[in-house]
C-alpha cells in the first residue's frame, strides 16, 4: 500500500519526508508528538495495480467442492467468476476517485494513526455521528450513508434528521496504522475513538456500529466518554451468558425458551459450528499469511463470513445481483489487498477478550435494528434486559450482516428514528 498524504501538511508544521518513487510519509518522532489532523488522500502506483492483476491471473485453482452447495465454503465458480471480473473489468481508480473526493484525515492517537472521513451537514444543528466498521468490512460499508445522512432534505427526510459524519478505519485496517505492539483491543480502540470525537470538538455525539464496530459501540457505551449521549446498534450483544456457554461448548439450546429466543439460540448454534474463521484469526492470525500473498485466497476467505452474506455475494458474481455489486465486494476486498492488512486486522480477533454476543453493561440510551438476515436475530425481551436504557427497537423486513452496505436508505431511516429522541440532548 502506499499513499500520499497532502502536502497541506505543512501548515501543521509537518514535512512530509519522500520515502520512494510514489509515497510520502510524516516522520516518526512526529506522528507521536502531534495531535494535528492532517488531510489525507490515496494514490495507488499503477505498478501495484499491474501487480495484483498478475497475480489473479497467476491464481493456483483447487479441485471444484464435491456438495452442491456452500457446505464446504466458497464455491470454486463463484471464485472464478470474481477473479475474471476483478483480472479484467473491475476499476480502482474509479473507487479511488471516489475517497478523494471525500474529506479524509489522520490523526495520532495513542501513538497510532487513525485514517478517517469527516463529512459535516450543511443542515444547523446537525447531530453528529461516529459510523464504525467490523470485519471483513472497512469504511467502504458506510459510504453509503453519508450524503443520505448529511443531506437529508435530498433523501425525503428533514433538516432536522441532519447528521455529521465521522468514519474511521479501525487500527490494523485500510489506511490507519498497524500496531507493532499488543494491546489494540476494543477498550482500547473505544477509548481512541472517544478522544477523536473529542479532538473535532464535538461536545455531544452519538456512537452507531455493526459486526466489530457493535462490540465498539457497546464499550464505549460502558466507558462513557466525555459528549457520548447514546449508541445505536444493528449487532445487539444481550445473549445470556449461561446460554452463550453452552452454544459453544456444543450443548445446543436448552428447553424452556420462547419462540423468539429458540430461534435466536439455534442462529447462533448455526453460526458457532461454521465460525472457524473467527477461532483461527483469534488464535492464530499469523498462521493466515497466505492472505497477504494470493488475492484471490483473501476474496475466498473474506466471502465466507456467514452463510446468508455469503450466498447474497455469490449471487452478485453468478449473474444475480441483490443488496451488494460486484464493484461493492471488489472494492472492499482490493482496499484489503493494497494496504496488506489481513494479517493486522486478523489480530483485532486475537486481541478481543470479549464474548462476541454477551452483554456488555451499558447503561447509556441504546436504538436497537434487528435486520432478518444478520447471524441471529436478538429477541426483544433479551434486549431489554441487556440494555436498561432502550430507547428504539425494530424488526426490519430485509438486510443482514452488512446492513448498512446492502440497505443504505433502510438503515438510514433507522438511524434517523432511532436516535431523534438523542437530538434534544444536543
Amino acid at each position: 500500500m502506499i499513499v500520499v498524504l497532502s502536502l497541506e501538511l505543512t501548515t501543521f508544521g509537518t514535512i512530509a519526508q519522500k520515502t520512494s518513487a510514489n509515497s510520502y510519509r510524516v516522520p516518526l518522532e512526529s506522528k507521536i508528538e502531534s495531535k494535528a489532523i492532517r488531510p489525507f488522500q490515496v494514490h495507488i502506483p499503477e505498478s501495484e495495480l499491474t501487480d495484483l492483476r498478475r497475480r489473479i491471473l497467476a491464481t493456483r485453482w483447487p479441485d471444484k467442492e464435491t456438495v452442491l452447495d456452500q457446505a464446504q465454503g466458497t464455491q470454486l465458480a463463484t471464485m472464478k467468476n470474481l477473479a475474471h471480473y476483478w483480472a479484467n473489468n473491475y476499476d480502482w481508480r474509479k473507487f479511488e476517485a471516489k475517497l478523494n473526493a471525500l474529506p479524509m484525515y489522520v490523526t495520532n492517537i495513542d501513538g497510532e494513526d487513525i485514517h478517517f472521513i469527516h463529512v459535516r451537514s450543511k443542515h444547523k444543528d446537525a447531530l453528529p455521528v461516529i459510523l464504525m466498521h467490523g470485519w471483513p468490512g472497512s469504511i467502504v460499508e458506510k459510504l453509503k450513508l453519508i450524503d443520505p445522512l448529511t443531506n437529508p432534505t435530498a433523501y425525503g427526510g428533514k433538516a432536522s434528521d441532519a447528521f455529521d459524519v465521522v468514519i474511521p478505519s479501525m487500527p490494523g485496517y485500510g489506511f490507519s496504522g498497524k500496531p507493532t505492539t499488543t494491546g489494540w483491543g476494543p477498550d482500547r480502540i473505544a477509548r481512541a475513538y472517544g478522544e477523536l470525537m473529542t479532538r473535532l470538538g464535538y461536545k455531544k455525539y452519538v456512537a452507531q456500529g455493526g459486526d466489530w464496530g457493535a462490540i465498539i459501540a457497546d464499550v464505549m457505551g460502558v466507558q462513557q466518554p466525555s459528549g457520548l449521549i447514546g449508541i445505536h446498534t444493528n449487532l445487539p450483544f444481550v445473549v445470556p451468558s449461561d446460554l452463550e456457554k453452552a452454544i459453544q461448548a456444543g450443548k445446543g439450546c436448552p428447553p424452556g425458551l420462547t419462540g423468539d429466543e429458540k430461534r435466536a439460540c439455534e442462529q447462533l448454534d448455526f453460526f458457532y459450528k461454521r465460525v472457524a474463521y473467527a477461532q483461527i484469526m483469534g488464535t492464530r492470525p499469523q498462521t493466515l499469511m497466505g492472505l497477504a500473498d494470493s488475492p484471490v485466497g483473501l476474496a475466498a476467505f473474506m466471502l465466507d463470513h456467514d452463510a446468508k452474506s455469503l450466498s447474497l455475494i455469490s449471487q452478485a458474481f453468478n449473474g444475480q445481483p441483490g443488496g451488494l455489486s460486484r464493484d461493492d465486494v471488489l472494492d472492499n476486498i482490493t482496499l484489503y489487498w493494497l494496504t496488506n492488512t489481513p494479517i493486522s486486522a486478523a489480530r483485532l480477533y486475537w486481541e478481543n477478550k470479549y464474548p462476541f454476543f454477551g452483554i456488555k453493561g451499558v447503561k447509556l440510551p441504546v436504538a436497537v435494528s434487528v435486520f432478518p438476515d444478520e447471524v441471529y436475530e436478538a429477541p426483544k425481551n433479551w434486549t431489554q434486559k441487556a440494555y436498561p436504557n432502550l430507547i428504539y427497537f425494530n424488526n426490519l423486513d430485509k438486510g443482514g450482516h452488512f446492513a448498512a452496505w446492502e440497505q443504505p436508505m433502510l438503515f438510514v431511516d433507522e438511524l434517523r428514528n432511532g436516535l431523534r429522541e438523542l437530538r434534544k440532548f444536543k
